[in-house]
């Protein structure tokens, strides 16, 4: 429950808003101190808090939630940022659900509750019994940081943790469901609990999951960028016909690829072995070069592989990297470097085929923003991908799903994928709020779904797109789609960045600021605040632009125009979709 507020053109007088703010927070005060003692009162309540920047705690949340009812329990499941710090002493049974986002990141939807959760007015949850389940990637150096952290911050504050926080590496299915299966029935038994037949229809889940992707097919795969550019970005089109599958405007799509098979090769070759070894692959044989095309990641090298390497080669500099624990030393030396260029490095170390595999982690999907919108077009989905293509080391790199799509993938194939919802990252439910996209490069995908979404419902919103990339002849991807919905009037709005058509490089961002007042307004009218692309460059330069929009234009101090933004966030008018 959040706290009334009144907005800024509300035609109130300064004594009229100052008195209504008081009643309103006072009012709040009170509503939440009653719901707090409800919950409080019913100890069988569980309580499913989840942070997660693409949908996977998400998801592992609800399954929380079906296991809970099993065991008697009335599972709770929110968003961390539909919680008020205020209420979490009343959650008297908790499980925290987090992914890490990037170098050891809170992701978007937890950051807030975070902020709160270490500040002054952060209360004792000496009364909560929590458990917290970590997702993470183990090639970051801070693997699920934001899972620790929430770990000793409980803790800090006095709850009592019931059950040993798990940490998930990225193939998190498992040890998920190793921990909810010890975790639910312990907190079932400290509610006092007695456990429920399952009377429930059966779950409308999909048949299709990570474990069990649908294998579709390509239908369209053709370059967007123009010949002469110096990126590769190609629209796809994938049928799901037949296959009882939908999505949103919004959601990403999952696909499994495989390995080049010249990768493979160079690899096996380079560790001294035929590629025609048997070796077990989850419980069956498989030839070693089946195996490395299709189950294990063989481009980028982890920690172990990195280690075994500098052993086996008695290299002093590489050693030396490793001992020093300097991990930005360790970065730079490996950048641009994947396990073959280590391999051809250090020609003398050799591998036998299950010593090799020991080495590598299981092969991932990599996840898409879907450029379509699943009520236009529901036989297919539509992606906008960039393939990876570079040189290094004295050879050619390629992205390993990117250019799986691009080359190895055609209309006889069949390519694995599998959908996951984002459910934070929607078009507005009410169609007449005006809607702003930032959107640069390959991250325009989900805001052509938008406004494919938007045309599809008829909805009278304005919107507005900001969209950029190099140079406007050659990177001008969809150009004629955009441009007839400027025409149409779908796009009310349209601010392009193309940064090296001009002397001075011009950004999204600076488009922001040249319009700001304008910007302004439409957050004023309710408008939505979209982004999507680039987290580490683009997404900041863009929150930042935002905040001296708001502050220069709404008059605001610099911490009046963070509690602006931290408004949109918390009414889900900032969303970010970010890589």
């Amino acid at each position: 429950m959040k706290a009334p507020f009144i907005p800024q053109n509300a035609p109130y007088s300064d004594t009229q808003r100052a008195w209504l703010g008081g009643f309103f927070a006072g009012m709040h005060s009170h509503m939440l101190h009653s719901a707090g003692s409800v919950n409080q009162a019913d100890a069988r309540t569980l309580h499913i808090l989840y942070g997660t920047q693409t949908g996977n705690s998400e998801s592992l949340a609800n399954d929380a939630a079906n296991a809970a009812k099993k065991h008697g329990l009335q599972p709770v499941v929110k968003s961390m940022d539909e919680v008020e710090i205020g209420q979490l002493p009343q959650m008297q049974y908790l499980l925290i659900i987090t992914s890490t986002y990037g170098e050891g990141a809170m992701p978007d939807n937890a950051e807030m509750l975070w902020e709160a959760a270490n500040s002054d007015a952060a209360p004792s949850l000496e009364n909560v019994n929590y458990s917290v389940l970590a997702l993470g990637d183990t090639s970051y150096d801070l693997f699920c940081q934001a899972g620790i952290d929430w770990d000793n911050k409980l803790a800090a504050l006095g709850a009592k943790r019931l059950f040993d926080r798990v940490d998930c590496d990225v193939d998190f299915e498992t040890p998920a469901e190793k921990w909810l299966s010890e975790v639910i029935p312990l907190m079932a038994e400290g509610a006092s609990t007695v456990a429920v037949v399952d009377t429930e229809t059966p779950s409308t889940k999909s048949a299709f999951n990570r474990k069990n992707p649908f294998p579709a097919k390509m239908r369209v795969n053709r370059i967007v960028t123009a010949l002469d550019s110096s990126k590769e970005t190609r629209h796809y089109e994938i049928s799901i016909d037949g296959s009882g599958l939908s999505y949103e405007a919004g959601d990403a799509l999952c696909v499994i690829p495989t390995n080049c098979p010249d990768l493979v090769a160079q690899i096996i070759k380079a560790i001294g072995c035929t590629g025609a070894e048997d070796e077990p692959v989850n419980g069956e044989l498989m030839k070693l070069s089946d195996a490395l095309r299709t189950h294990f990641e063989i481009k980028l090298p982890g920690k172990e592989l990195i280690e075994e390497i500098a052993s086996r080669s008695g290299d002093q500099e590489l050693n030396a990297l490793l001992l020093s624990g300097d991990k930005e030393k360790l970065s730079d030396y490996l950048w641009g470097r994947d396990i073959l260029d280590l391999l051809l490095q250090f020609p003398g170390v050799e591998f036998s085929a299950a010593e090799f595999l020991r080495l590598l982690k299981p092969l991932q999907h990599r996840a898409y923003s879907i450029s379509s919108s699943g009520k236009k077009h529901p036989d297919s989905v539509h992606l906008t991908v960039a393939s990876v293509r570079y040189d290094a080391h004295g050879r050619q790199h390629k992205g390993v799903c990117s250019t799986y799509l691009a080359d190895l993938v055609n209309e006889e194939t069949d390519v694995r994928i599998f959908f996951t919802p984002n459910n934070n990252f929607r078009v507005p439910a009410d169609d007449s709020l005006p809607m702003i996209m930032v959107g640069p490069g390959t991250g325009i995908a989900p805001f052509r779904a938008f406004l494919q979404e938007r045309e599809f419902r008829q909805a009278p919103g304005k919107n507005w797109l900001f969209f950029g990339d190099r140079n406007a002849s050659t990177d001008f991807i969809y150009r004629d789609e955009i441009e007839a919905m400027q025409a149409n009037g779908l796009l009310t709005k349209l601010d392009l960045a193309f940064s090296r058509d001009q002397a001075e490089k011009i950004y999204v961002q600076d488009r922001m600021k040249e319009h700001g007042a304008e910007l302004y307004a439409w957050l004023e009218q309710g408008g939505y605040f979209f982004v999507c692309g680039d987290a580490y460059r683009m997404a900041k330069d863009v929150d930042q632009a935002l905040h001296d929009v708001i502050r220069e234009h709404g008059k605001k101090t610099l911490v009046e125009a963070v509690e602006y933004v931290n408004q949109l966030k918390k009414d889900k008018r900032y969303v970010r979709d970010v890589y």
